[in-house]
């Protein structure tokens, strides 16, 4: 426990010692036991009477045990104060020119300790890092039995048995949990909310958090920074859903979401699938919708130029709410030359998209044809 300790007797150090936290206020002690300190005191004594320096052995001897103490998670401020304090016990006395071999001494235990002991953490962290990776691709896609999947979340602080959401952010690089961006997002979220159960990581590039279904509040939080890290990357929100599966279903969502925004140029930073369900519902039956496509709007490609000049007057035209001069200000059009296209339209599909009778067919394959990357994938 840094900031505690009590040394006990080991190697002719005689007595016991007991620190303070920096603060000044008493603490409980926590004995640090006489194995990392073996052998310490009688190398300090050979040294300052020979004046030799330690030997590979000794020095090897020392980073074990920097390795075990931090394995035993002993605090690496505590156990240099602990081998100070050790050696002012031993220091040898009567003999001015031995001092500098102590020190010499002192310098190299304490460095080959801390050498072991920070090696012993580069691995738990490995280890830690590794861990949490495999969680991770775990959850996302579903492959762990879900009762040891939801024993491992409890670690991350994850309860697997509520409503999870998750967010998935996209920006114009692909990120790794080690970089810059994600950092910034993770300490954003963690100023504002703490710790609510909220998982961030990256995967394929993108950001991603998990939080409890019932706390919109930190997805919409996290939309934000996100957008604003990503310099104005573009996030997906999938719905709650309950249980370990809830997590892959609702991941697959966003992921869906962003796709689906691809293809039809949805620029609006935040997506919420729940306000788009009409999309996968309508791509669902791809065959239904190939056939819809083709049909409605494949006498477009014998127009002049081709069928995308007149799919994007119906896009615009629609997406203005059939409002012409709208749609012409967006194509940058005069009105006249959106009517004559819209006349071009009902001329090679039969359908006016000016009448409702004819308007929600048109839109629909519309709709379709930006799904399915039509007319540059041909169907």
């Amino acid at each position: 426990m840094p900031g505690v300790d009590h040394i006990g007797r080991q190697d002719g150090v005689k007595g016991a010692s007991r620190t303070r936290q920096d603060s000044g206020g008493d603490v409980a002690e926590r004995e640090i036991p006489e194995e990392y300190l073996e052998g310490y005191a009688r190398i300090l004594e050979e040294v300052a009477a020979t004046g030799r320096r330690l030997s590979r052995d000794e020095l090897a001897s020392r980073r074990d045990l920097g390795e075990r103490a931090a394995e035993a998670g002993f605090g690496l401020r505590t156990l240099v104060r602990t081998h100070l304090i050790a050696a002012r016990d031993a220091w040898p006395r009567g003999r001015d020119d031995s001092a500098e071999e102590a020190l010499a001494a002192v310098q190299q235990v304490v460095d080959a300790f801390a050498e072991g002991y920070e090696r012993a953490q580069r691995l738990a962290v490995r280890q830690e890092e590794a861990a949490r990776r495999e969680f991770i691709d775990d959850l996302l896609y579903g492959r762990s039995d879900l009762g040891r999947l939801v024993e491992r979340a409890e670690r991350f602080g994850l309860r697997l048995s509520h409503e999870h959401a998750v967010a998935v952010a996209r920006g114009p690089v692909a990120y790794d949990e080690g970089d810059a961006v994600p950092r910034r997002v993770e300490q954003a979220l963690i100023s504002r909310f703490g710790d609510r159960s909220i998982l961030l990581t990256t995967k394929d590039g993108r950001l991603l958090c998990v939080a409890p279904g019932h706390q919109g509040e930190v997805l919409t939080h996290f939309a934000k920074q996100a957008h604003a890290a990503t310099d104005g990357g573009q996030v997906a929100i999938g719905r709650p859903r309950p249980g370990p599966g809830g997590v892959v279903q609702s991941y697959e969502e966003a992921l869906s979401t962003l796709e689906i925004a691809e293809r039809l140029g949805l620029d609006e930073p935040v997506l919420r699938a729940a306000e788009l369900l009409v999309y996968p519902v309508l791509a669902r039956d791809r065959q239904a919708m190939t056939d819809l496509v083709h049909n409605t709007l494949g006498p477009l490609t014998a127009a002049r130029g081709g069928a995308q000049p007149l799919l994007d007057t119906l896009t615009a035209y629609f997406d203005s709410g059939c409002v012409a001069a709208e749609a012409a200000r967006r194509l940058s059009l005069s009105v006249r030359a959106l009517t004559y296209r819209l006349e071009r339209i009902h001329k090679l599909t039969g359908a006016n998209p000016a009448e409702p009778a004819h308007r929600y067919m048109l839109q629909t394959a519309v709709i379709g044809a930006r799904l399915l990357a039509w007319p540059d994938d041909r169907l």
